[in-house]
């Protein structure tokens, strides 16, 4: 695996700890800038808004750019707006910058996947993807609750400074290991072009499938503290070790996928979202005990990573004259889900219907992702093919 796809997991990693420690530095900001739990939490849905609607604008924008160049221009300005962040006594400044920065995650975001992948051979796609995904992962087991513990220490500023500092070396590594030049795999047409080629039905659907698996996952794991804390019966210092689980899991997923996901894509894709659709069942049943709880997160977290991973190899390969747009299309349905998830968790909480909830909130999406999965191995005939397998004539006898 060439060095430069390791840097940009190195990257992706820094920006992922932004996009998700804000949960642990909530009440901070809020007593700092003098303002409600509940407006410091918009912080998190700008952030989220600006994923989804960055993703193909700045693809877009960026697309005849030389890779090192984008990468480098995107990494920048979300070093940027951390600074500023930083430094802000005002809500309304910070509230821009989350939205910023998700803007130029985002675009680091669609061009660091067709990057990876244009950096390797055809038979290691999967594993490229999932060092690039992996970032998140390991954000999620280290960088965000290091940036929670940084923020109870130091103040949450601290941590917004920490993630600036992180991406200063992943930006010199990507100077230093990313082709400054165009690429051969440019895509050659208009964005007109690119754009009618992510209009597929197969392709379409697979980003629904997408989204659906990420917005179960983000669903279920939003609301796991008071699941684990009031039904598992955890006190709050079982709250991280439960949350490591999960993102050990996610890790392990991510790998696993990246060594099976070229050779056998759609097998990954089907037994995990069957997999998924019965394991967030099977939690919200016996969310009482402590021993199947830690197991189930632990297996979920893996299961959910590993088929989402699978989804965005899946993507490029469905729309190969339209890498950076396939990217940025991929990145906002990943983001959808994410941002769509905990909502309707929140609604099923809200309506009164329990704790258990949201998981089958999870459940049920997740069905909708197994029949969106299903009708896509129906419509190619290829289930359990290798994604660089081709037709060939069968002889006649």
């Amino acid at each position: 695996m060439p060095f430069a796809v390791y840097v940009l997991g190195l990257a992706v990693f820094a920006q992922g700890t932004s996009e998700f420690m804000l949960s642990g530095l909530l009440s901070g900001i809020a007593g700092d800038l003098n303002v409600s739990l509940g407006a410091a939490g918009l912080l998190t849905s700008a952030f989220a808004i600006g994923m989804v609607v960055g993703a193909p604008l700045t693809a877009l924008a960026g697309r005849t750019w030389p890779r090192r160049r984008a990468l480098l221009f995107f990494l920048g300005v979300f070093v940027a707006v951390h600074v500023v962040g930083a430094l802000t006594s005002s809500y309304a400044v910070l509230l821009a910058t989350r939205f910023a920065g998700a803007l130029a995650n985002a675009g680091f975001w669609a061009v660091a996947l067709v990057t990876a992948l244009s950096l390797v051979g055809p038979h290691q796609r999967a594993r490229a993807t999932a060092v690039v995904v992996g970032g998140v992962t390991v954000a999620c087991v280290v960088g965000v609750p290091a940036g929670a513990a940084l923020g109870g220490l130091l103040g949450w500023r601290s941590a917004f400074w920490a993630v600036a500092l992180v991406s200063l070396p992943a930006a010199l590594a990507l100077w230093a290991a990313v082709p400054a030049g165009r690429p051969d795999d440019a895509p050659p047409g208009s964005a007109r072009s690119e754009l009618r080629a992510l209009a597929r039905p197969r392709l379409l659907l697979t980003l629904l499938v997408m989204a659906l698996v990420q917005g179960a996952t983000f669903c279920a794991f939003s609301y796991l503290e008071p699941l684990v804390t009031r039904i598992t019966g955890f006190g709050a210092g079982g709250v991280p070790l439960v949350l490591a689980l999960f993102g050990v899991g996610s890790f392990a997923g991510v790998t696993l996928a990246g060594r099976l996901a070229d050779a056998r894509p759609d097998a990954v894709i089907g037994v995990g979202t069957t997999a998924l659709a019965a394991g967030w069942a099977v939690l919200a049943l016996t969310a009482a005990h402590p021993v199947a709880v830690l197991a189930l997160v632990l297996l979920l977290g893996a299961l959910a990573f590993g088929t989402g991973t699978t989804l965005i190899t899946r993507v490029f390969h469905q729309a190969p004259d339209a890498p950076t747009m396939a990217g940025s299309f991929a990145t906002a349905a990943f983001n959808v889900g994410a941002a769509a998830g905990p909502w309707l968790g929140g609604l099923a909480l809200g309506a009164g219907l329990g704790l258990r909830s949201p998981l089958w909130v999870s459940a049920l999406l997740m069905c909708g992702a197994l029949a969106g999965a299903g009708a896509l191995a129906v419509s190619s005939g290829t289930a359990g093919r290798p994604l660089t397998a081709r037709r060939r004539p069968v002889p006649e006898r």
